[in-house]
């Protein structure tokens, strides 16, 4: 078996596992919410991550916006969402007219993509960790964990201080000066010690 997945990974690191897709933060929380394994979850929700893009409603979001003279919303620009959502422009969060936001009562297909851009609507899991499409089952983590597969090669990230300065830098109209261990240390929501194991 372990010889296996051994094969699966490199099948997946040859063919460029660039196909991996955003599943939204809803899918995260089914297993990293609980105390016992460190509830990532809750400890995300209480971030700034976690309502970045609420704050793209806010009075202050558009006094930036105007001074910036764009038009539109900044909840719906390109400009502001590429920092404020899970993979704009990536295959992640898209802006959507009302008719999907509403979607027929029997429309499960409809729900279920409601569901998924919704749970995208934040600076998520996915944005530091990778989309969690090849990742995201019980089963994949505890290969990964055991050593029987290459994070990488299913789509699992480290987060690095490249991935948070794509947004925290100085082309941000809320810049402040970044300290990545700083920051690092705010937001940290590991596994107890021995999980995964």
């Amino acid at each position: 078996m372990k010889s296996l997945l051994i094969i699966f990974t490199a099948c997946l690191v040859v063919l460029g596992a660039q196909d991996f897709k955003y599943v939204g933060v809803t899918n995260c929380k089914m297993c990293h919410n609980k105390a016992a394994k460190g509830a990532q979850y809750k400890v995300w929700s209480g971030t700034s991550h976690a309502g970045a893009f609420e704050t793209l409603k806010s009075d202050e979001a558009a006094k930036i916006f105007s001074e910036k003279e764009l038009d539109g919303n900044a909840w719906e620009s390109p400009e502001c969402l590429g920092c404020h959502v899970t993979g704009y422009g990536a295959g992640g969060y898209e802006v959507k007219d009302e008719a999907f936001w509403n979607p027929a009562a029997e429309d499960k297909a409809g729900k279920k993509a409601v569901k998924r851009m919704a749970g995208l609507q934040a600076v998520s899991c996915e944005v530091c960790h990778g989309p969690g499409s090849g990742y995201k089952s019980n089963k994949t983590m505890k290969a990964v964990y055991a050593g029987e597969i290459e994070a990488a090669a299913v789509g699992l990230l480290s987060a690095s201080e490249e991935s948070c300065k794509k947004c925290h830098n100085e082309k941000s109209p809320t810049y402040k000066e970044f300290d990545f261990q700083t920051a690092s240390e705010k937001i940290a929501h590991s596994y107890p010690e021995g999980m995964g194991q």
